[in-house]
């Protein structure tokens, strides 16, 4: 009776609290993306409806799944990026009514236009683009030792690279994948001659760029909208008038403008988003301390999480592997696979199963941890001096005490090496878990790529790497407490 008593309390309770969670705003990794989730979770505040905005989420991958999947509501996205990403014979050219009609059955709505349209270009040095007597994209054609840099995404989408060197025929062979942020820095400094822009970049005067023309009309429209769940039509109508009334409010000037003041001037995006809508501004900003706790606090909960999921698991695997060397061998090869699977890989692996936030970024580097420790545990049982195996055979010890009285310590040496391997692993690894929406120490590095800012990145480069220290340290002195004393090395007299 009690039982069914609080699953009836529990059916009762869940659908208040999933009423009262908050409307969910995703950005992509750029500063325009950045300051229109702003704007929208400014609108939402202003229209009485509690929002929270989940900043650099990812590229346009990551947030079409993550608004599939109901782990946000909504984001801004562009019109191109619908037809030529993400949508299947769709016409380039297709209207919002035509991208409304095929997004419904989805569970998707789209607003209308913003009011500006941020295109793909190519753009160069003024003065080289001038030298080589360069104004369109098919003059590039005449020179084929030209250095291209492009932004990753860029590289591998359906309107990006592969389209325009079939559309245009360009020879070039030198092109490298670049992030955005850092592409600008680049060719300005002659490391690369040609990069992609977006045509509302603060940047591209600051950096006395020219745009090159599309002269075969390559790139289609890319006209900045809202892509919300459908659902939130019934739940939150008053955030889906909110995001309707910033249609055709924002135009391409004010655009640029607002992303210079914060990527040039160094504005918070929250204040110009701020600036832009006519309305206050949260006070009470988190100062340094404040900001660098929570990114501990968030940063330690992954690394310790997956490290104890992961010592539950391999420590056991370790053991089997050194009994029964076949399929040892077959334990050591499967966790190796794992190891070699690139990190950003495996975080993106995990969100059509998890989601985004927190739990994908545990399991990721849950399945990391696992190498260090089966290795090192596996070595340090099957590295035990046969006689002392004999001996300890020899007293009659049953298997399991012999296992916990004799050689789980011998090899206790060798397994906290593996474990303190693993844990300085993570600690690193872990801040690419904010490509997913984590947290950690790598959210102001990704923000100080964004904004080229220096001190961010430190702000959260330097506290990872003292982390990774003071981790190595605290295992050395559980290693030294945990090891027997007879089989401690001593020093020499």
């Amino acid at each position: 009776m009690p039982a069914r008593l609080a699953i009836v309390l529990l059916a009762c309770v869940l659908p208040v609290r999933a009423l009262a969670q908050p409307v969910r705003i995703g950005s992509k990794q750029f500063t325009e993306s950045v300051i229109l989730g702003e704007i929208a979770r400014l609108a939402a505040r202003d229209a009485g409806v509690q929002a929270v905005h989940e900043r650099e989420l990812g590229g346009t991958r990551i947030l079409w799944k993550a608004l599939q999947q109901g782990d946000i509501d909504a984001y801004p996205e562009y019109t191109g990026t619908l037809t030529q990403e993400l949508l299947h014979g769709v016409a380039a050219d297709a209207d919002i009514a035509t991208l409304r009609a095929r997004l419904k059955p989805l569970g998707i709505g789209i607003t209308d236009s913003l009011g500006f349209d941020n295109t793909y270009a190519i753009g160069m040095r003024q003065d080289e683009a001038t030298r080589l007597g360069i104004r369109r994209i098919s003059d590039l054609r005449a020179h084929p030792s030209l250095r291209f840099g492009f932004s990753n995404e860029f590289m591998d989408r359906g309107d990006g690279w592969p389209g325009l060197r079939r559309a245009y025929a360009l020879p070039q062979t030198k092109v490298s994948g670049l992030d955005h942020a850092l592409s600008y820095r680049a060719v300005a400094s002659g490391a690369v001659d040609a990069i992609d822009l977006y045509s509302t970049d603060a940047e591209i005067p600051y950096y006395h760029l020219r745009t090159l023309i599309d002269d075969q009309h390559y790139f289609p429209r890319y006209q900045a909208v809202f892509l919300y769940r459908l659902a939130l039509e019934r739940d939150e109508p008053a955030f889906v008038a909110a995001l309707r009334h910033l249609a055709d409010r924002i135009y391409e000037q004010a655009m640029r403008a607002m992303n210079a003041a914060v990527k040039l001037d160094g504005r918070r995006d929250s204040v110009v988003a701020a600036d832009f809508l006519g309305t206050r501004i949260e006070a009470g900003r988190r100062g340094l301390w404040q900001r660098l706790r929570q990114r501990s606090v968030e940063h330690v909960e992954l690394v310790a999480i997956s490290l104890g999921l992961a010592l539950a698991l391999a420590i056991p695997l370790g053991i089997v592997a050194a009994r029964r060397r076949r399929l040892g061998q077959l334990v050591i090869a499967a966790t190796g696979v794992l190891q070699t699977v690139p990190s950003l890989a495996m975080f993106v692996f995990m969100i059509p199963l998890l989601g985004i936030g927190t739990w994908p970024a545990v399991a990721a580097l849950f399945l990391y941890s696992l190498l260090p420790i089966v290795r090192n545990t596996h070595a340090g049982l099957v590295g035990i001096a046969p006689e002392l195996m004999e001996s300890a055979a020899a007293l009659g010890l049953p298997q399991r005490v012999r296992l916990r009285r004799i050689e789980l310590p011998l090899a206790m040496r060798s397994i906290l090496a593996g474990i303190k391997t693993a844990a300085v692993i993570n600690v690193g690894t872990a801040t690419l878990a904010a490509l997913i929406g984590a947290g950690g120490y790598g959210q102001p590095i990704l923000t100080g790529i964004r904004l080229d800012s220096i001190p961010l990145i430190l702000e959260g480069a330097i506290p990872a790497a003292v982390l990774a220290l003071l981790v190595q340290g605290l295992f050395e002195l559980v290693e030294r407490w945990l090891t027997p004393r007879g089989l401690r090395l001593q020093p020499r007299q």
